[in-house]
């Protein structure tokens, strides 16, 4: 499975503006070239971003985008969540009621369960805090 340049994207933004020291608006500019990013397209995501409580933006001279609660409470699974869409490998492990009329035979659906709940179990409990912080998982756990 590969995710899209926007979780990459929105998450390099949003752990730049989570080290940022001041609790004022950063502009969306300052982000982008921070990070080396396209305004245009972080833009975009900062919409979706927006949209699902995450940041919040101040218009005028002094405006900019900051973070509606603390890095410490934004875990990054919820973020590729609202980024990429539901994480599931296939469409019969996104929901409970699968549509599919394999399922009650399909032989490979164990694998794609036990490879979602391995990424909600491996990025689940992590946060934007950590990441801001130039943490790992893999440091994070020990």
């Amino acid at each position: 499975m590969r995710l899209s340049a926007r979780s990459e994207y929105g998450l390099r933004a949003l752990a730049a503006l989570a080290g940022r020291e001041a609790a004022e608006p950063v502009p969306l500019r300052q982000l982008a070239q921070s990070e080396g990013l396209s305004e245009q397209f972080l833009e975009q995501i900062f919409m979706e971003l927006r949209k699902a409580g995450f940041v919040s933006s101040t218009r005028g001279a002094h405006g900019g985008y900051s973070l509606t609660r603390p890095a410490e409470e934004i875990l990054i699974f919820d973020l590729l969540e609202t980024l990429e869409g539901d994480l599931a490998p296939y469409e019969c492990v996104a929901t409970d009621q699968p549509e599919c009329m394999q399922v009650p035979f399909c032989v490979t659906r164990q694998v794609w369960l036990k490879l979602r709940e391995s990424m909600q179990q491996a990025i689940g409990t992590m946060t934007l805090a950590e990441i801001a912080a130039g943490r790992t998982w893999e440091t994070a756990s020990r």
